[in-house]
């Protein structure tokens, strides 16, 4: 135990649950900072990871042996969980925009397999299919690519509205699942549904983020001059 009473060992441990937390705040600004770029994607759905602490230790006293108490060794982050509640749709008047109003999810064939969207901006390629953004082409409620009219129009109708578990994003605005029938939703021609970004709570959340990884960056250093003090002390006593 040292001259002020402290433990060494409790000094490392506040290192690592500073650190950690840090670690946690940079992990949770890289999200909120991905979320605040699609403020005006389409069906975009948000990200949130919950925080919990690795445990606690139990802390005591190495010359006399007396409990002193616990302390959390430091912080982790769970797995990101999309928040998939559908959004609110807004018109754009555009024959080949389309919005699910509830459940369910567009499909499209990419390279990489069928993929699953809330995005329905969607457009006339060359050969007369109807594709997203990407170039990939749309899907019915069977699975087949679907034809835009010498018009340019499809009717709302011909749109496929799947219901999909086991959701989880792969990013351009693209998710993976199980498909398993049709879903509740209902498809609108000449609608949007809207990004779940809120740019003001975001940028909130952000500043948030950005304080509690600078009081962890304060603690560490507090600690790290407590530590020099108390090496650069002993050292003094031992000459």
């Amino acid at each position: 135990m040292m001259k002020d009473g402290r433990l060494p060992g409790a000094m490392d441990t506040g290192l690592y649950i500073a650190a950690s937390g840090m670690m946690a705040q940079q992990v949770r600004q890289d999200q909120l900072a991905n979320d605040l770029s699609n403020a005006s994607t389409p069906g975009y759905k948000t990200d949130g990871s919950v925080q919990s602490s690795f445990g606690a230790m139990l802390l005591a006293n190495t010359a006399t042996g007396q409990t002193i108490g616990p302390i959390n060794t430091g912080v982790q982050l769970g797995a990101p969980v999309t928040d998939l509640t559908p959004a609110a749709l807004h018109s754009t008047g555009q024959p080949l925009d389309f919005g699910i109003a509830g459940q369910g999810f567009f499909a499209v064939r990419t390279p990489q397999g069928v993929r699953y969207t809330r995005d329905g901006q969607f457009q006339a390629a060359a050969n007369g299919q109807l594709v997203d953004g990407q170039g990939n082409a749309v899907l019915s409620q069977n699975g087949a690519p679907i034809a835009v009219s010498a018009q340019g129009t499809v009717p709302a109708s011909s749109l496929g509205v799947f219901n999909v578990t086991g959701v989880a994003k792969q990013g351009d605005n693209y998710f993976t699942g199980t498909a398993g029938g049709r879903g509740a939703g209902t498809v609108r021609q000449g609608e949007l549904e809207d990004s779940a970004v809120d740019p003001v709570n975001t940028m909130v959340h952000m500043m948030t983020a950005m304080q509690t990884y600078q009081s962890g960056e304060n603690a560490i250093q507090t600690i790290s001059s407590t530590m020099h003090e108390s090496a650069t002390s002993v050292g003094s006593l031992g000459g």
